[in-house]
């Protein structure tokens, strides 16, 4: 039975302005502004509800268990404080039940958004079957075709898997976090991938009181990210997590009641034996079927979109994982809104996406962030001698000292022609909440001088981006 906040297939119109496929971050914020906007707008998504997988699977169930595993850790800090106590025990199902206690909160908030939105919802899955016509498959087996004038296709990415023997016997994120997932706790974690949904989930597992074993195919952890950075969490998470870096995973066999995973490390195999094994490997897009039907450029698998999102298809618009440029649920809800204002505006580029400014965070314990550009990647672009790079360290910040965290960082990078911010890279507690200022920064092209001029409250790791800023010098 369809919710009270869908719209049955018999009302929906035979043709809409705006066809929405997906109601993650890359579909509903458009698709609610251009309801606003005057436009008529349908929106199809298979969960039935808003938040796409980083609700269902993804980004809040894992942080709702992600901070179960921090309040816990706080007793290894007791000490410190000069307080004593014993460590909480772990009552793993009820970690569970919180966790999906905030999904359902969330999708009931939801709900309610929906309704009040002026966009016509359907559960189901969309399927292109002409250039400018889809038919929505609702949930229960249902179909009718519609036709658009402009489609948001915002169906977003899915786990991916090595093309390795016994694949399909490891875990994905969508199975350890899922509503309702209810799987034991492991003993003993194998995770096949060390970018930042894998060391996330050794780190907050290990505080729950799991051994956790990293592989990570290249040479360090979180590929891609400043070298640091990276080094800064091997060295942290190491002392809780085994990682073994430049492993190529061979197989995934299954032993008794457990399994074992072998991988080639330079010229020598190894193996490791666990009773779960979690396949952190990235994800892929997932797109409707009939997308040939829409004549798009794909890289990779990915949606080629310009600034705008738009694809080469003028009546298309690709916002968030399926064009693979900046996976990240806060990203996606900003590409949906630039698609959506270009929209309205008739198919005008009134709005852009600046990727550069989007902020990635790594909520491992300790936290890393960053955004823009790292200071290689400025002076590959702007030449050798272009940047500045100033630093804070966590060690002289009053915040951090009475925590006992002292061992972070704040980098930032500035263009010295001109005292731009150009990036930004932080290791340590608070991370993830210090990178928002500095994205703002970078969104707005702000320089070293505001942020020098800015004033951030005492006692709080941000004071470091003021005195960072002050630093500078051309």
């Amino acid at each position: 039975m369809a919710l009270s906040f869908q719209t049955p297939l018999t009302r929906l119109p035979e043709q809409v302005d705006v066809l929405v496929l997906g109601a993650g971050g890359a579909g509903y914020p458009g698709a609610f502004f251009l309801a606003r906007a005057g436009l008529s707008v349908l929106m199809a998504d298979p969960i039935g509800n808003l938040g796409g997988d980083c609700l269902a699977e993804g980004c809040v169930p894992s942080k709702a268990v992600r901070e179960a595993a921090l309040v816990r850790g706080l007793a290894d800090k007791f000490d410190g404080f000069g307080l004593r106590g014993s460590k909480p025990a772990v009552d793993w199902p009820a970690v569970l039940t919180h966790k999906d206690r905030v999904q359902n909160t969330r999708y009931a908030q939801h709900a309610e958004e929906i309704a009040q939105s002026g966009v016509a919802f359907v559960q189901g899955r969309g399927v292109i079957v002409a250039a400018d016509r889809a038919r929505i498959v609702a949930s229960d087996g249902a179909s009718r075709e519609v036709r658009f004038s402009h489609l948001i296709l915002g169906t977003g990415s899915a786990p991916a898997r090595l093309p390795i023997l016994g694949a399909e016997l490891a875990l994905t994120s969508h199975d350890l976090f899922r509503l309702g997932a209810g799987l034991p706790l492991p003993r003993h974690l194998i995770v096949i991938g060390g970018g930042y949904i894998g060391v996330e989930t050794a780190s907050m597992l290990q505080a729950l009181g799991v051994e956790c074993t990293v592989l990570e195919f290249a040479p360090q952890v979180l590929p891609g990210f400043d070298a640091e950075l990276a080094d800064f969490l091997h060295a942290a998470l190491s002392r809780r997590v085994r990682i073994e870096l430049s492993a190529q995973v061979l197989s995934i066999a299954r032993d008794g009641d457990g399994f074992y995973v072998r991988y080639k490390q330079g010229s020598g195999e190894s193996s490791v034996q666990g009773d779960a094994v979690l396949m952190a490997t990235g994800r892929v897009p997932v797109l409707p079927g009939g997308v040939e039907h829409l004549g798009l450029t794909l890289e990779r698998g990915h949606v080629v979109v310009d600034e705008t999102l738009r694809t080469s298809n003028p009546q298309v618009w690709a916002p968030g994982d399926v064009n693979g440029r900046s996976m990240l649920f806060h990203s996606a809800v900003r590409q949906s809104l630039v698609a959506a204002h270009c929209i309205a505006a008739g198919g005008q580029a009134v709005d852009r996406m600046h990727f550069s400014a989007v902020p990635m965070t790594v909520f491992t314990e300790p936290e890393l962030a960053h955004a823009g550009q790292t200071a290689a990647q400025a002076e590959a672009a702007l030449g050798a001698g272009a940047v500045a790079v100033t630093r804070y360290d966590y060690a002289q910040d009053s915040r951090a000292q009475i925590y006992a965290e002292t061992q972070g960082f704040i980098k930032l990078v500035f263009s010295r022609a001109d005292a731009r911010l150009l990036g930004a890279q932080i290791a340590g507690m608070d991370a993830a909440q210090l990178i928002a200022p500095l994205a703002l920064a970078l969104e707005q092209g702000l320089t070293a001088a505001a942020l020098a001029d800015t004033v951030f409250p005492h006692p709080l790791i941000s004071e470091g981006i003021n005195k960072a800023a002050r630093t500078f010098r051309p």
